[in-house]
């Protein structure tokens, strides 16, 4: 996600306090103030995979969605297929536009028939809010909540065990995957979705806006014993990245069609019409030539954003939209589009590091998957 122009102040969310009195070290986002890191990238990073971590994304977007026709305008405007869930069921899907191209990723709850949630990126609010509200004009209310809610994300293999510390949270625990709920917590009505951005077990919890500061600290203190800290955007970025999660204006953006990016899993063409239906059953048919793929550095040096990929004749065949040393494995990872056909797994690749071309290879992906049962 690309930062607002300069000429936009950066927001507080309600936690600013509380990530400065943390030892936050606060950075410009997306049009806010937000903590890059606190204890560092890799100590916060390592305690998600092996403990708990807290983080404040607050900065996302909520759009609620009301009304007898609702599921109907959230069905034709995602690419996935919102009439296979169940109330309490959330699913991951694109919003594109009539050309085929991502607007931008989303998570979709069904909190009733007539009652859905909608979480789009930050950087994309005021594009996805207009988009959406459009499509609901005369068919179902539509409310941009995100101004009156906050976001906590709790993830790790000790989330659960966390979460059930708390007054209400017994029942959330109870969740699966992909499933969520409307529920107390700590007597505030919440919204506790079994969803994340680290390839971990955990929660998301939508609550009030001013409220948000109660549940941050009743969460790090229930967790103190278990491992928990409060973890930045640089551990969400590089845990999102081991888990070949895709991050919108990196891996995705409206120059971007879902085959190319690997999301083909979520566009689902044979369930009747929905915005961008004929464009990407073309886009499907002819290819784009470019495939997204992870690749592990071999050479000594790191993989960054917009870093050229080169061929073994050292002629540059693509791009790195993301790369990273890699806490949990020990190496530098990346992702990066190249021409179809050097997509494979093995495919040797050099990648322009500030002028040194360093060797890597193509890998399977993702990096990392968590343990079945810890």
């Amino acid at each position: 996600m690309s930062d607002l122009p300069s000429s936009a102040a950066p927001r507080p969310t309600s936690l600013f306090e509380q990530h400065r009195s943390l030892g936050g070290r606060m950075v410009p986002f997306a049009g806010w103030h937000m903590p890059v890191q606190y204890t560092g990238i890799t100590d916060e990073h390592l305690a998600v995979r092996n403990a708990a971590g807290l983080f404040d994304v607050s900065h996302m977007g909520e759009l609620l969605l009301t009304g007898d026709h609702a599921a109907s305008v959230v069905n034709y405007l995602i690419t996935n297929d919102a009439t296979r869930l169940q109330d309490g069921e959330a699913l991951y899907t694109l919003l594109c536009n009539d050309q085929g191209v991502i607007l931008d990723d989303l998570l979709v709850y069904r909190l009733a028939p007539t009652r859905w949630l909608i979480i789009c990126n930050a950087s994309n609010l005021a594009k996805v809010a207009a988009h959406v509200g459009r499509a609901c004009e005369n068919h179902c209310e539509f409310q941009d909540i995100s101004a009156s809610s906050a976001l906590l994300a709790l993830q790790g293999p000790r989330a659960a065990e966390i979460l059930a510390q708390l007054e209400g949270g017994a029942t959330a625990t109870e969740l699966s995957g992909f499933q969520c709920l409307e529920t107390n917590l700590l007597g505030l009505a919440v919204v506790v979705g079994r969803t994340g951005y680290t390839g971990e077990d955990g929660f998301e919890i939508v609550c009030p806006w001013n409220e948000a500061p109660r549940l941050w600290k009743a969460l790090l203190d229930h967790g103190a014993a278990a491992g928990i800290r409060p973890v930045g955007l640089g551990a969400r970025d590089t845990l999102r990245l081991e888990a070949r999660l895709s991050l919108y204006g990196n891996e995705i953006d409206e120059t971007t069609d879902p085959f190319e990016a690997g999301l083909g899993w979520v566009v689902k063409l044979d369930r009747g019409d929905f915005m961008g239906r004929e464009a990407l059953i073309e886009r499907q048919k002819h290819g784009s030539g470019r495939t997204l793929v992870g690749f592990e550095m071999v050479g000594r040096g790191i993989a960054r954003h917009g870093y050229p990929l080169l061929n073994d004749q050292a002629a540059t065949v693509g791009i790195c939209t993301s790369g990273s040393p890699s806490p949990a494995l020990g190496t530098s990872i990346g992702l990066g589009y190249v021409p179809t056909h050097m997509a494979a797994v093995g495919t040797p690749l050099l990648v322009d590091c500030r002028g040194r071309n360093i060797a890597a290879k193509i890998v399977k992906t993702p990096f990392y998957k968590r343990p079945r049962a810890r």
